[in-house]
């Protein structure tokens, strides 16, 4: 399978925790796991935030008043997806945590999630949406030697 360009930039903000999240996430793993989601070339930012900064931005852009654990700010589709994906530390921790899986295995699904977002797909718009949106989530995650992370 030819992976598509991807041109990404990494941001932490300022997180209390900050060691444990960088060492789920480094670099070439984000790289990773948004090329196997993309279906065409794309210009990345992923930042990761507090939870103060995640629920500003959800709040603000969505008009919901809480940190959620993956926003996408898509741009553009065609010819490059061009997107920011911003990823809330503490949801995401919590979130790792409640399903009792690792914090890195988490951030994957997320990724993968988020970048299909960017491209498109939406699994708030009918229940087939939302399988046909589980379905690919989970055949990229295999993809990448993770579980299916609907599965637990």
């Amino acid at each position: 399978m030819a992976l598509h360009a991807l041109t990404l930039s990494l941001q932490f903000g300022e997180l209390a925790d900050a060691a444990n999240h960088r060492a789920a996430l480094p670099r070439h793993t984000v790289a990773r796991c948004i090329r196997h989601a993309l279906d065409a070339d794309a210009e990345i930012t992923v930042r990761i935030v507090d939870a103060e900064e995640g629920q500003a931005l959800n709040r603000d852009y969505r008009g919901k008043d809480y940190a959620t654990n993956v926003l996408t700010f898509d741009y553009a589709t065609e010819p490059l997806v061009m997107a920011d994906l911003v990823l809330c530390a503490p949801v995401v921790a919590r979130e790792a945590a409640e399903l009792k899986k690792p914090l890195a295995e988490h951030y994957a699904h997320l990724l993968v999630h988020g970048t299909l977002h960017a491209q498109g797909w939406d699994h708030e718009t009918s229940e087939a949406d939302a399988e046909e949106m589980e379905a690919r989530e989970t055949e990229i995650l295999a993809g990448l030697g993770q579980p299916n992370p609907y599965a637990r």
